[in-house]
């Protein structure tokens, strides 16, 4: 019996979350700029496995439109976008494409959560490499102190 009224519990909450509008708006802001890309080949891999959380032109997937998965992926998308968004380049007064390259090296990104879903994201060690050397030759790399340990 206790098992029964948790489901009911949760099922009754997982439809009232579906009335918090938050992460439903899936309008993309108009594309502004673009980086002058290196290659094609540079392009092609940030799409692959950056652009839908780093530019304007995020594709969202059905599930994002449920909570509380569209919270997380909105709060994904948006704090990606505030960070380095390829779609306002030129804009913004920080953006932080010199980072790009060392993020991608550390195995930070693309982030672990967006890898099941999105497999076309997951990199070989060739295709990893290569966008490495793109992200540096298109964006340049960030100098730190830290620079041995990335």
């Amino acid at each position: 019996m206790k098992v029964v009224k948790f489901l009911a519990g949760a099922v009754i909450a997982l439809v009232a979350i579906q009335f918090v509008p938050y992460g439903r708006d899936h309008k993309n802001p108009l594309v502004t700029g673009e980086p002058k890309w290196d290659s094609p080949r540079t392009h092609e891999l940030f799409n692959r496995g950056c652009k839908d959380c780093h530019s304007n032109e995020t594709v969202w997937p059905w599930y994002s439109s449920y909570a509380p998965v569209s919270w997380l992926t909105a709060l994904d998308v948006s704090f990606g976008r505030k960070v380095f968004n390829v779609s306002e380049w030129g804009r913004q007064g920080k953006n932080e494409g010199d980072k790009a390259a060392a993020e991608v090296r550390k195995g930070k990104m693309p982030l672990f959560i967006y890898l099941p879903a999105h497999p076309e994201a997951k990199l070989n060690t060739v295709e990893k490499k290569e966008l490495i050397d793109g992200l540096v030759a298109t964006f340049g790399e960030k100098k730190s102190k830290n620079k041995e340990k990335e």
